[in-house]
């Protein structure tokens, strides 16, 4: 594991839950999966979810309970999953120039995602959730 975040290019994301008011610290590892034309195509390798405690602290953390995470060009959100159907808790869904993709927090491995060109890879936060 140490090997594989150690060969990644690593980004970090907060991203907050309106609905629970928690707030998380994602920690995101990309390597390149190909080059086309001289310009690297990234990959994400792995995920791993901190969840913000009362002072700050960030804690590791495989449950979100009912929550989504939802990461792409735009800012990062959650919503609850069963606002949502098709959607699932736990799940971290990316969509990224690159790739899109889904994570389990259980293991942080993504899926088998796609990694062909994303036209708009933009995902706007939900503006009326009835909770």
């Amino acid at each position: 594991m140490r090997e594989l975040m150690d060969s990644c290019c690593m980004s970090q994301h907060l991203v907050e839950s309106t609905s629970t008011g928690e707030t998380f610290l994602v920690k995101q590892y990309r390597k390149t999966a190909e080059i086309v034309e001289g310009v690297a195509k990234m990959k994400t390798e792995f995920l791993i979810v901190y969840k913000l405690d009362e002072e700050g602290n960030a804690v590791y953390t495989q449950d979100m309970g009912d929550l989504t995470m939802l990461l792409s060009k735009s800012e990062p959100f959650c919503v609850p999953s069963t606002s949502f159907p098709g959607l699932y808790p736990n799940w971290v869904y990316i969509l990224d120039s690159d790739q899109h993709t889904c994570v389990h927090l259980v293991d942080g491995y993504p899926l088998d995602g796609k990694t062909s060109p994303v036209a708009a890879p933009y995902l706007i936060p939900p503006q009326n959730i009835v909770y």
